[in-house]
């Protein structure tokens, strides 16, 4: 009759073949396969001869390991190499054995590094299109908020959207004003190193006027603010979300979109149009000190050339473009920092997450308006 206090199952090598002990039960089943690995030679063994007689509990996993060391052939003789082990055992291996014999084996699926690279590349797509419903649905929601909260003035955060103001445009002031005019003075020498060759250097102050009108002006200005303003959006609200803040919030009747996403939207939109106004006035002065210093192009002439050739509209197209991209940077901060867990990991996860989402959206959205003039003619 079988042992049943032999736990846990062992599998030991004998003159005759093997002889299994104890019992072979899930719980010991990946320390059973390993055994039977080791146990199992490389060349053809005599493993057709199983000694059962100190075989403790046995279940369907412990039949399934027994049936693989012997074969499923030499199991459905079970009862004549094995009589001591009871009807019941007898039944349960003869099960298992006669469908491991009729069942294929499970081919190893292959894949070549193409298909591997591919799926890769689905899976990515796949998150990408989840990641811009979620902010579909966060955008719906805030105008939703928004046109709830518009025309009841006792429910709007004064308080909380001029100190937002301050954080994500007052402080950014000098960084955005330093970047530009840096950035302006580059583009003027990029321009006169080209336009000398043709005899027309007068025509940097056009290229420094048009690109910092129409581009470079909001596009720095949003870049400077998805890295400095998105990823603290992120941080501050990840760090409410961990510390359980926000679900007090809602404990005590208050809508975190209220209090949290409203004021830092409003806030941005405000912000990212007067950065946008400083960045042009500094890439401007930026390029006209170049002028200046370099192309022997006096300021007076700088000025006059910039009021005659320059239209109003190239201004009304960059500074249009900034309360979208306002908007944008900040409903991408706070939707990712809705999003963190309550780890400090998944807070620096969403937050650099912020950063490239917002810049991403940025540039994307610039190249699409800039196409859109171009063909308009504006």
């Amino acid at each position: 009759m079988p042992q049943t206090a032999l736990s846990p199952g062992k599998l030991e090598r004998q003159a005759g073949g093997l002889r299994a002990t104890g019992d072979w039960t899930l719980p010991h089943h990946q320390r059973l396969r390993k055994t039977i690995e080791q146990q199992r030679p490389g060349h053809a063994a005599n493993t057709q001869d199983l000694d059962l007689k100190g075989l403790g509990e046995l279940d369907t996993s412990g039949a399934v390991l027994l049936v693989e060391i012997i074969g499923p052939e030499r199991m459905l003789e079970v009862a004549n190499w094995a009589p001591e082990q009871p009807a019941e055992r007898h039944a349960l291996l003869l099960a298992v054995a006669g469908a491991m014999q009729h069942s294929d084996p499970i081919p190893t699926p292959t894949r070549s590094p193409a298909v591997a690279a591919l799926g890769e590349i689905g899976r990515i797509m796949e998150n990408l299109g989840r990641q811009q419903l979620q902010l579909l649905g966060f955008i719906g929601l805030t105008l939703g908020s928004l046109a709830s909260v518009l025309l009841k003035p006792w429910r709007w955060r004064v308080t909380a959207l001029v100190a937002h103001i301050q954080q994500t445009g007052l402080n950014a002031i000098p960084i955005v004003a330093l970047l530009t005019f840096l950035v302006g003075a580059v583009v003027a020498f990029l321009g006169a190193t080209v336009l000398r060759d043709f005899g027309a250097t007068i025509f940097t102050v056009n290229l420094v006027a048009y690109a910092f009108l129409r581009e470079f002006g909001v596009l720095l200005a949003a870049i400077m603010l998805a890295g400095r303003t998105a990823s603290a959006f992120t941080a501050q609200i990840g760090s409410m979300k961990a510390n359980e803040e926000i679900d007090a919030l809602r404990a005590q009747g208050l809508s975190p979109m209220e209090l949290l996403v409203l004021p830092r939207v409003l806030a941005m939109m405000i912000s990212l149009p007067i950065l946008t106004f400083i960045g042009m006035l500094s890439g401007i002065a930026g390029g006209a000190m170049v002028c200046v210093l370099a192309l022997d192009i006096s300021l007076t002439q700088f000025l006059d050339i910039l009021q005659r050739d320059t239209p109003l509209r190239h201004f009304l197209v960059g500074l249009g473009k900034a309360p979208i991209f306002a908007f944008l940077i900040a409903v991408i901060g706070c939707l990712e920092g809705f999003k963190a867990s309550g780890s400090a990991q998944s807070v620096g996860e969403h937050t650099t997450s912020s950063v490239v989402q917002s810049i991403f959206m940025v540039i994307l959205i610039d190249a699409l308006a800039a196409m859109f003039f171009m063909e308009m003619g504006w």
